[in-house]
């Protein structure tokens, strides 16, 4: 088997700069054939830079990139069926309902318009066949954007923050929807700022800041990595400071007015404890998350 047969992507070193800025600065990574795999950071970190060279819209200043065995840039006409895009700004033909747009998508690559109630189906929104996409709501819409990027049955997805400025209701519908493409056995990359549903939803991920990727890895390899300590949190009033301290395996003891937290890389031995004592209603275990690799790496101060 080559690296072909495995690898629908390779980056390699890959550089881009606008005057004094970095916004790329020596990328590697391989992304597998069915692989569901995220590219995160905080804003300005590249992500987007990095995925618009990928799908071949910009060049790289050093670097190459292979897709599919192909260098992307200047874009091929033989590979433009494979991949599939939705863009961060969703771009749709005025005045067309939601079944026209992706009829219209469809003729561009030469598809019969039977795909667009399949592609309705996917994403839910076959009862809105009929709705112009200005009539839409912004779930709805991404969801559109999204199965326009699919209409054709591309190898490839390519999606930019598919679920930014939804609600939580509509993020996690499309989860749903993003899992059915993987299902599919489609390729996924996309870039989010929701760690929450990179935890859940990717295979791995490659956390960038700077131009740079800090760490690659599966979430679970990440978190474990980080070798983090568990907050057991008990209700104020179950336990005296002093005694949470005493207790096998506290670490570090800490209270406000509705809650106090002990720290801890035991927490077997200290929940066992605090079962014996009769002070587990109430109690909640709070281990390392993907959110915590993230702002250890990145670091907690906000960037616009």
């Amino acid at each position: 088997m080559t690296s072909s047969d495995v690898e629908a992507i390779v980056v390699d070193d890959i550089h881009k700069s606008y005057g004094d800025l970095r916004a790329v600065d020596g990328v590697s990574f391989t992304v597998d054939h069915g692989e569901f795999f995220g590219i995160l950071g905080p804003n300005g970190a590249g992500k987007t830079t990095a995925l618009e060279i990928m799908e071949g819209l910009r060049e790289p200043d050093r670097g190459s990139v292979r897709l599919l065995g192909t260098d992307p840039f200047p874009r091929k006409v033989a590979l433009l069926p494979r991949i599939g895009v939705q863009l961060q700004a969703s771009a749709f033909f005025d005045k067309l309902t939601a079944r026209e747009q992706l009829e219209t998508f469809a003729a561009l690559y030469g598809v019969g318009p039977a795909r667009a109630a399949e592609m309705l189906e996917l994403v839910g929104l076959t009862d809105k066949a009929n709705t112009r996409e200005d009539k839409l709501s912004g779930g709805q819409r991404q969801r559109l954007s999204i199965a326009c990027a699919l209409v054709h049955d591309p190898d490839i997805v390519f999606l930019d923050e598919p679920t930014a400025a939804l609600d939580p209701q509509a993020r996690r519908n499309l989860w749903d929807v993003l899992r059915a493409i993987r299902e599919r056995g489609k390729t996924i990359v996309y870039t989010t700022h929701y760690l929450d549903e990179a935890e859940i939803l990717c295979d791995r991920v490659a956390i960038m800041d700077r131009g740079k990727v800090l760490a690659l890895d599966t979430p679970a390899a990440l978190v474990r990595g980080l070798d983090a300590p568990a907050r057991i949190t008990l209700e104020r009033g179950a336990l005296t400071e002093a005694d949470a301290a005493a207790l096998p395996g506290a670490d570090e003891v800490t209270a406000d007015e509705q809650s106090l937290t002990i720290t801890t890389r035991i927490p077997a031995a200290l929940l066992t404890a605090l079962a014996e004592r009769g002070t587990l209603d109430g109690l909640q275990v709070r281990t390392a998350t993907l959110e915590d690799v993230f702002l250890h790496l990145t670091g907690r101060e906000y960037r616009a």
